[in-house]
């Protein structure tokens, strides 16, 4: 078996055969969320997290065999192969030991070491380093056709070849890498030119702590105010402790030649290794910010792409503005627009009342169901305005997160829908479509302008994109997708698709009207057999001509359900229809070398709710009346609120003042929380408390604690 398949098996505590299993699916080209879904046996039971995980660490091991192979190559190429430092190479599976193996052989540019080889001086710092040759004759070495010219300059060339040795060798860099890791401190200090335009990094202008337990959001703000030349950072040990190790590795003797060891060694820690390992562990500091704050990000947009969806009620959505009025459209139940205009009910009396009568009268023509009120600016009046008149308490009235519409109504997505509108009128109508199904109107989004993310600019962007896109695959998936509706843009998420086949299947739709069947997507231009078996269990078609085709039920799972209902003495619709009949199933009859009992107990859950939306119900918010701005709210409110972000410090809380307020995570129970998202989630509509405001700064702290 394939050694990395061992190493990840045990990595990730799996079986070998899961990771083998596995690995084999997504080589054939299996989406993760098809294998979690359907191919529970073969995986044993592995979920999306864990199949990600093999994913991701394969890619890493398939990185670090390309790297081995360059330096093999090089080395080979150079005549330089020898068997030992073969073994070596091919021995190590840790990226970091193969480049330690490799640095006294890598390339070199035009180094002090180079020069001082090329005057003849190596034979000296051989003697000078192994400290046998008590009576070394550094006379010898002195040359002018070299450029050596005196004793001191022998012993300086020496040493700069001695101090390169030291640097290069691979148990004293793993031993001062643990040192590193385990008591360098950060300390950060203020750029004083910069100090004043760099005020919000203030916290850290006289700051310092163990690297090793900050957390992401400090290093990673740190290491922004560095970038933007406001702090000085250093991330090392004490130096006497790498002094002190070094000395206790290489020293023997207190000699002649040991004083040229020492002067060696500390021109090798302070020029050569200290810098490299700073960069190291700061690489490796970096890289764990990056992925919690990845993770940060991952799990608050998979909390916003499956927020409640309102369904398909008839709405009418209102993008506010003060000067340039509010943009209004309706829409009907599947979000299509039916009419646009502008109306002005924050401008005077009597434009106020003119838009009054002009809501009241298009709530009536269009039958419409709810109201979404954009919560940016004049948000609140707005909502107000429309509060105040007095429409059918069926109604619902309800503030939307309106963060990234403007850059939707500019996109390519956009023009192409409404070619002719302009891009407020776009924007009223994302914001329309975002209580209807958010999934399906964020998708059309790059996820880093929803808002949801901690430093997401300042973390590694391929591996934040990749993320990203596995988490709105997994929830498109999980959700399903409605094929005779959905657009390209969630169409292309589908397991299997892609944006060419996702193009093909909205074109196909348009041609020849809607799928009566999921077996017709087979007739699609270049939706194969392969694609198909993909994508075809996570597309909906309602009303076809199967019953199954609704349901998340596979159609390679379909014959097992006919027999189910052949063995029942029904049609599979009324297996579905009722409950009686499905009690009454035996399921280990239909057991098969293919088919076990996770698949079959999940058939069953599909017949009972057949594409059952794992989303949960649509509530009403509404926020406090009469707290609009920041000089409404008193210490001691309590408030409701929608949170709007969980970071790793804390969570953040739209109450209606145009200004997000702060729930530090100390305030968000009576108890230690180690991480918010133990307690919050984005979107999720909670009470809050006022603690402090500071309207200089706009800043709002707020507490969860004693909030009933």
């Amino acid at each position: 078996m394939n050694q990395h398949l061992i190493t990840v098996a045990k990595e990730l505590n799996i079986k070998t055969g899961q990771a083998l299993a596995t690995a084999t699916l997504l080589d054939d080209g299996a989406s993760i969320p098809f294998i979690s879904r359907y191919r529970k046996e073969a995986t044993g039971l592995l979920d999306e997290i864990q199949i990600t995980a093999i994913r991701d660490r394969l890619g890493q091991l398939a990185e670090l065999d390309k790297r081995r192979e360059t330096m093999l190559s090089s080395l080979l190429k150079r005549d330089l192969l020898k068997p030992e430092l073969k073994r070596e190479l091919l021995a190590t599976s840790s990226l970091t030991a193969l480049e330690d193996i490799y640095l006294p052989y890598r390339p070199k540019r035009r180094t002090r070491s180079l020069i001082a080889r090329e005057r003849g001086l190596e034979p000296l710092a051989a003697a000078l380093f192994s400290m046998e040759n008590r009576a070394i004759q550094v006379e010898s070495f002195i040359d002018p056709a070299k450029e050596v010219y005196t004793r001191e300059e022998a012993f300086a060339g020496a040493r700069d070849i001695m101090a390169e040795w030291i640097s290069e060798e691979a148990d004293t860099r793993a031993m001062l890498r643990s040192l590193y890791s385990q008591e360098a401190q950060i300390t950060s200090s203020v750029v004083k030119k910069n100090a004043e335009k760099g005020a919000k990094f203030r916290d850290y202008f006289d700051w310092q702590e163990t690297a090793a337990k900050v957390p992401s959001h400090r290093l990673l703000a740190m290491f922004r105010g560095e970038n933007e030349k406001v702090l000085s950072l250093s991330v090392r040990p004490l130096e006497e402790r790498a002094f002190a190790m070094l000395q206790r590795h290489y020293l023997r003797e207190k000699t002649k030649p040991g004083e040229q060891l020492v002067l060696a060694l500390t021109d090798s820690y302070k020029r050569l290794l200290a810098p490299s390992l700073e960069n190291e562990l700061r690489a490796t500091l970096k890289e764990g910010a990056d992925q919690e704050a990845i993770q940060v990000f991952v799990d608050n947009l998979k909390e916003l792409l499956l927020a409640p969806p309102l369904g398909q009620k008839r709405v009418l959505a209102l993008d506010p503005g003060f000067r340039t009025g509010a943009k209004l459209v309706c829409l009907d139940g599947q979000g299509k627009l039916l009419h646009f205009t502008t109306i002005y009910p924050t401008l005077s009396e009597h434009k106020k009342k003119e838009a009054g009568t002009i809501v009241v009268a298009l709530c009536k023509k269009y039958k419409i169901e709810a109201i979404a009120i954009g919560n940016g600016t004049a948000g609140r009046e707005t909502e107000a305005f429309v509060r105040a008149l007095q429409l059918s308490q069926e109604t619902i009235i309800t503030m939307v997160d309106e963060s990234g519409a403007s850059i939707y109504s500019a996109s390519k997505v956009a023009r192409v829908e409404f070619p002719d509108l302009d891009l407020t009128v776009r924007g009223a109508v994302s914001i329309g479509r975002r209580i209807q199904d958010p999934l399906a109107e964020l998708v059309k989004l790059d996820p880093k302008v929803i808002g949801v993310g901690q430093y997401q600019h300042d973390v590694n962007q391929a591996a934040l994109k990749k993320s990203l896109e596995d988490v709105v695959e997994s929830c498109v998936n999980r959700v399903g997708v409605e094929v005779n509706t959905a657009s390209m843009e969630l169409l292309t998420y589908v397991s299997g698709l892609g944006p060419t086949l996702a193009k093909n299947i909205v074109d196909y739709r348009n041609e020849n009207g809607p799928f009566q069947s999921r077996r017709q997507l087979l007739k699609v231009p270049r939706l194969g057999a392969k694609a198909y078996e993909q994508c075809a269990g996570f597309l909906r078609i309602q009303g076809g001509k199967n019953p199954l085709d609704c349901s998340g039920v596979h159609p390679e799972q379909y014959a097992i359900v006919e027999q189910m209902a052949k063995d029942s003495g029904c049609s599979v619709h009324d297996l579905m229809q009722q409950e009686n009949i499905r009690k009454q199933i035996k399921i280990d009859q239909y057991l098969s070398p293919s088919v076990g009992l996770p698949t079959l107990s999940d058939i069953l859950k599909e017949l009972a709710k057949p594409g059952r939306d794992p989303r949960a119900e649509f509530a009403v918010f509404a926020f406090a009346e009469g707290v609009n701005r920041l000089d409404d709210l008193q210490e001691g409110m309590k408030l409701p609120g929608i949170v709007t972000n969980v970071t790793k410090f804390g969570a953040f809380v739209d109450i209606g003042v145009h200004q997000d307020g702060l729930v530090h995570v100390s305030q968000l129970a009576d108890r230690y929380v180690k991480d918010p998202a133990e307690i919050v989630t984005v979107r999720q509509q909670v009470m809050v408390r006022v603690l402090e405001i500071d309207i200089q700064r706009k800043r709002i702290a707020l507490s969860l604690k004693g909030v009933h």
